[in-house]
């Protein structure tokens, strides 16, 4: 194993401590706790976002802290959930009066310890709602989780109900966006490499040279089964075929895809992997109407990708299209 750390149980602390050093403008990190909120927060009268997971993610979810996204993130060690007293500081800290909403993403430790982290900041007087993302169609009741796994989609999540929280939203508005965006918006990945956790020192699982792994989740979760590796218009077409089975979509609808980068592959790829899909959609006289290609919810040195579509009406388009000023996220 070749990681450019110090000590492996120092990776999320130095990480933490390196993102701000990086972004102070951006971010600041609540003192004793793996939670980073915005450098000029709490936002008076704003309903707050909050989120997070596991560390080995990113730029989720830190590097989505900001203008038009989220309030705070919350850091986990890597791959694992954040304890419920570090997501209450969170809640305690972007707290601006006007309620916070909490987006897990669909893991049985996520959803517990948020979901605890919530009530406790109700009995603290907080007005607390919270969503599940469930986007991920490869596989149900998985590894870790009851139901489906919550994967890339998220960022859409953090976009969308970021910007009607930013507009003035109250929070059961909000939480009706986040809930709309959940219900439009499906993803699948596939993985060629696996990757290794720091404290572990070895791989995850093992893939053949030749050998791909389908519908995996972000932390290493078996998928759907191995194959040999393919074409990219192959495995793409393999991906949005299970998509298209799970979401009514129909000629002339409007889409949002994201093509989100697991940590090792290179960008060249992923914009190969978009122009299949931009056929795909074609062929089927579905509209594009943006596209995001990038890292965007990784799996530390993991080398594969997902593919996320999102169905638009008018009143998420314009909220995907409201200014968003983060580190890894920028609309103007």
């Amino acid at each position: 194993m070749k990681k450019i750390i110090n000590n492996p149980e120092n990776v999320v602390n130095e990480m933490l401590e390196g993102i701000v050093k990086a972004h102070p403008e951006y971010v600041k990190r609540l003192e004793g706790f793996n939670v980073l909120v915005r450098a000029n927060g709490p936002s008076k009268g704003k309903v707050a976002l909050v989120s997070g997971g596991g560390s080995g993610h990113e730029p989720s979810h830190g590097g989505f802290v900001g203008e038009g996204m989220l309030d705070g993130a919350v850091a986990g060690e890597v791959f694992t959930s954040p304890t419920p007293d570090q997501v209450f500081e969170a809640v305690k800290a972007v707290d601006g009066g006007a309620g916070v909403l909490l987006v897990i993403k669909n893991y049985t430790g996520d959803v517990m310890n948020f979901e605890m982290a919530g009530e406790l900041a109700k009995a603290d007087g907080i007005e607390v709602d919270s969503v599940i993302v469930n986007d991920d169609v490869a596989v149900e009741n998985s590894t870790w989780t009851t139901g489906r796994r919550g994967i890339a989609g998220t960022i859409f999540i953090h976009k969308i109900a970021g910007a009607a929280a930013e507009k003035g939203m109250g929070l059961p508005e909000v939480k009706r966006i986040a809930e709309k965006v959940i219900a439009n918006v499906r993803s699948m990945g596939m993985s060629l490499t696996p990757c290794t956790v720091p404290a572990a020192g070895k791989p995850g699982f093992e893939l053949a040279e030749d050998e791909v792994e389908v519908g995996l989740g972000i932390h290493g979760e078996p998928g759907t089964h191995r194959e040999k590796i393919k074409s990219a218009a192959e495995i793409t077409k393999d991906l949005m075929d299970k998509i298209f089975a799970d979401i009514d979509l129909t000629q002339d609808d409007e889409v949002a895809v994201l093509i989100n980068g697991l940590g090792g592959t290179p960008l060249m790829e992923l914009y190969i992997v978009n122009n299949e899909v931009d056929k795909l959609l074609e062929d089927k006289g579905i509209v594009i109407y943006k596209t995001i290609v990038g890292n965007y919810m990784t799996s530390l040195e993991m080398a594969g990708f997902s593919i996320s579509i999102l169905k638009l009406d008018d009143e998420l388009k314009e909220l995907l299209n409201y200014k968003a000023d983060t580190p890894a996220f920028k609309q103007l």
